[in-house]
């Protein structure tokens, strides 16, 4: 596994760089034929692989995600799982954002039950309101890490400005959005100021929803309408050219891209989901891929138009 990684301005440290997005761990509300019994087993084979940062969140089966951590990780010494977790949906509002200190605080007391432990490691913010002033919101996390309850402050989903907002008192430890090598905005708008003032970077959607993966062809391009026909055929060709740094590793696409974020100084931690164990097992042999570092130049340029 990869050297470990600190969060921000916190004592939180992750053995390693890879970590586990849940959404499919629990995420009936998310995802179809999700089966429990999937996410129980691909939970605790990240754990046995070394994997020790678990990402989960409320919205994740409206609290099912967190349950099914919370049933596993009793078999596990606890002071060497990081456990972040997210809140924002408003269940008494059909789901609407609320960041009020009022109902951050419940959030994690009701995250504490349902995760079975009694403190997060991380605890973000998921989605940002319309109303509550950012500092505000934070500032209420603040009081629950005095108190013990959690050990980091994150946002996720802030524009630059919300995140500029939440942090002005330099509270915020760590940032999570939609970041991938064909979704780079955050590079420009976000780094400089994450890395100015000490804040953490943990990208989701690292494979762009399994477009990275490879496993998709220039006949596929129906099923990613958010990229033009042009923008499309450049990601193809731009992942037949790591297929061919991939094999030179022994590994798959997906595996390569991973190792790529890994290796990436601007990004803290690399959440990629799994469906089932094995493919747990499959990102977990990432750490395995070192690249060079022309290779990761390579990587860089042929997604640079993104």
């Amino acid at each position: 596994m990869t050297q470990e990684v600190t969060i921000g301005k916190s004592d939180v440290t992750v053995s390693n760089a890879l970590g586990l997005g849940t959404n499919k761990v629990g995420g009936h509300n998310l995802f179809g034929d999700l089966q429990d019994e999937n996410g129980y087993a691909l939970v605790k084979e990240a754990l046995n692989s070394g994997i020790s940062l678990l990402d989960t969140a409320f919205a994740y089966g409206n609290g099912r995600s967190e349950e099914i951590i919370g049933d596993v990780i009793q078999d596990y010494d606890r002071s060497k799982i990081v456990l972040a977790t997210k809140a924002a949906h408003d269940p008494s509002k059909n789901g609407e954002f609320n960041n009020t200190p009022a109902f951050l605080k419940k959030s994690v007391d009701d995250a504490l039950k349902r995760l079975k432990t009694d403190y997060l490691d991380i605890f973000y913010i998921h989605f940002p309101d319309k109303d509550t002033p950012k500092a505000e919101a934070v500032g209420a996390l603040s009081e629950l890490k005095t108190a013990g309850k959690i050990r980091a402050i994150g946002v996720s989903n802030f524009s630059p400005d919300q995140l500029k907002e939440a942090n002005a008192d330099g509270l915020v430890d760590i940032a999570e959005d939609n970041y991938s090598l064909v979704h780079r905005g955050a590079q420009q708008t976000e780094f400089p100021y994450l890395k100015e003032n000490q804040i953490s970077f943990v990208p989701y959607f690292p494979l762009a929803a399994g477009l990275l993966t490879g496993k998709y062809g220039p006949e596929d391009s129906n099923k990613f309408k958010q990229f033009s026909q042009k923008q499309y055929q450049t990601i193809t060709s731009a992942l037949d050219e790591v297929r061919n740094i991939a094999n030179g590793h022994g590994a798959t696409v997906a595996q390569t891209i991973i190792a790529w974020y890994l290796k990436d100084p601007d990004i803290s931690v690399v959440i990629p989901g799994a469906r089932n164990a094995d493919q747990v097992k499959s990102n977990v042999a990432a750490v395995d891929v070192n690249l060079s570092q022309s290779e990761f130049d390579q990587i860089e340029q042929l997604f640079s138009s993104f």
